[in-house]
Parts: structure tokens; C-alpha cells; sequence
């Protein structure tokens, strides 16, 4: 897209002189005033008052230079996303958790919008999964729930160490006696021995905790039903069905569920966790630092 004539008449405005434009533009002056006097010819009228040795714009001239900024801020855009489309970036993330998603959900908007030519892929999955694909390098990055660290020793940043929470049937005779929001893990195993536990699946780091929490305790729970899906989890307790084990970012509903925190208390990770190797370019950075920056309120204190 040829636009240097364009940029002949902005010199020409910018220096009022023919000269200096002419010396700007690594031109002739004869060759500058030939092509403004073809270009006048050709658009009907004068494009400059020229009066003592100054020229100075005309209404059309202010009409013709404003368009052609416009005609040349449209190239420098043009090119740009030109350009943009041979540097198009896929960005492959997973997400464990409910949280890791309505995270994402929220930042990914305002992160498109610096950084169009990014496509981004989020894939849901357990724990497991997502682990296996990030040390397959299927994955970039993950924002995964976690009982521990390992295997993310050297590429992971801790987002937030999150509470879980003993989810228990508002209208449970235990909830009317006992109001409060702790609960013993003593008191908690001795008074629910009987209880129906409606438990995450085992690739879950909720599931990790649990079966960790009862084997220390040597207390064999009554499982009714096996999930990873949050939403169903609460209905089913909210419903009287049994009691579960819900993360404080999961946590609905406190009408119909009442949550107790646990003593000690029990927790888990969220982190941010990369492919090994990954040199990230300023793009991926940034998306990096928002999500870090997403849970600074929450804090990272372990």
C-alpha cells in the first residue's frame, strides 16, 4: 500500500515550507511542488494559501490532511494485525476446579482484548489428568487444586492455601445443638460415625484429604455416592442425602448447608503450575501476572 504521497502533503502542512519539507523527505522541491500542483489539478482546488513564503493549509488542504492520517493510521493498524496473524499464539491451560474456571472467566476478557492474537484452549479435567498432560507438555499452564506440591516443585507458584469445610444438612439435629462454625475432627468422627458421606472421586484432591483425615482416625465412612461435581455434591446434601467435604471457594448456599471448619484445620492448594521449560514470551507472562494478581486479596501465607 503505497501511501508516500500522503506523508509528501502532511510534510508539506507540518513545515509551512516547501524547502524544509522537501529536505525531510529526501526529495527534489521541484519534484515536491510539481506533485502538490498535480495533486491540486486533480482534486479541483488549491490546497494551500501561499503567501509570504509560507503555505498554510486552505479549507480543503485541512479536509484532504486530516483524511490522510486517518488513511495512514488504517495501514500502521492493517500491517499491525497482519503481523499479529503470523504470531498467533495457542495458549493451552487446564482448570481442576470450579474456582480455577470462574477465575478464568473473568480475567480472559480483559486479557483478549491486550492480546488478540493469543487463542486460548481451556481443558477441564481431575487433577490426574491435568498433571499427566502438563508433564506430557499437552499443557501449558494449569490452574489445578491440590493436596501437595509434588510433582510441581520447580514450576509453580502458590495461588492461595484454601480451606476445606465439613458440609453438613442445615436441619441436622447436630446443626440446631451445635450452631457454631467449628467443629473438632474428634467430635466430628465420633458424632457422624453413622452418617451417609457423599465423597469426591479419588483423583480429587478433596478425595486425597478425606481418605488421608480418615485413616488417621481409623474411621471407615459410609459412602453413598462418589463425584467430583460440587453443584451435585451440595444438592444432594442441602437435600439431607448425607455430608460432604466442600473448599471455601465452593462454599453456596449457607441457608440449607451449614459449614464447619475443621480443628485442625484442614487444606489445600490452589496453584499455578507450568510445563516444565517453558520460556514464556510477554504475552503468556501476562497472563501469568493476572492470575497471580487475581488472588493476591486472598493471600499466599502457608
Amino acid at each position: 500500500m503505497d501511501t508516500k504521497y500522503l506523508t509528501y502533503i502532511l510534510t508539506i502542512a507540518k513545515h509551512k515550507n516547501m524547502t524544509k519539507a522537501a529536505e525531510e523527505l529526501y526529495v527534489s522541491q521541484s519534484s515536491l511542488s510539481q506533485y502538490l500542483s498535480k495533486l491540486e489539478q486533480e482534486v479541483g482546488t488549491p490546497l494551500f494559501f501561499r503567501a509570504k513564503g509560507e503555505l498554510a493549509l486552505t479549507p480543503a488542504g485541512q479536509m484532504y490532511t486530516e483524511a490522510a492520517r486517518q488513511v495512514l493510521q488504517i495501514k500502521k493498524q492493517l500491517y499491525k494485525d497482519i503481523s499479529a496473524l503470523d504470531s498467533q499464539t495457542n495458549l493451552m491451560i487446564g482448570a481442576t476446579s470450579q474456582f480455577a474456571l470462574r477465575m478464568l472467566s473473568e480475567i480472559v476478557p480483559a486479557f483478549k482484548s491486550m492480546y488478540p492474537h493469543v487463542n486460548i484452549e481451556i481443558t477441564e479435567g481431575n487433577l490426574s489428568n491435568i498433571t499427566k498432560l502438563l508433564l506430557e507438555e499437552q499443557l501449558d499452564l494449569a490452574i489445578v487444586a491440590s493436596s501437595r506440591l509434588s510433582p510441581f516443585e520447580d514450576h509453580h507458584a502458590i495461588l492461595r492455601r484454601e480451606e476445606v469445610m465439613a458440609a453438613i444438612p442445615a436441619d441436622h439435629s447436630y446443626c440446631a445443638s451445635h450452631p457454631g462454625e467449628t467443629i473438632s475432627v474428634e467430635d466430628f468422627m465420633s458424632t457422624f460415625s453413622g452418617e451417609n458421606f457423599l465423597l469426591s472421586k479419588k483423583s480429587s484432591s478433596l478425595r486425597h484429604l478425606s481418605d488421608k483425615l480418615f485413616a488417621q482416625y481409623h474411621f471407615n465412612p459410609k459412602a453413598v455416592c462418589e463425584t467430583n461435581s460440587i453443584s451435585t455434591t451440595q444438592s444432594m446434601v442441602r437435600r439431607g442425602a448425607g455430608i460432604a467435604f466442600i473448599a471455601e471457594s465452593c462454599i453456596d448456599d449457607r441457608e440449607h448447608i451449614h459449614y464447619y471448619s475443621l480443628a485442625p484445620g484442614l487444606y489445600r492448594y490452589n496453584l499455578l503450575v507450568w510445563r516444565q521449560n517453558w520460556v514464556m514470551n510477554p504475552a503468556e507472562k501476562a497472563l501469568c501476572d493476572a492470575i497471580v494478581d487475581y488472588f493476591k486479596p486472598y493471600g499466599v501465607a502457608v
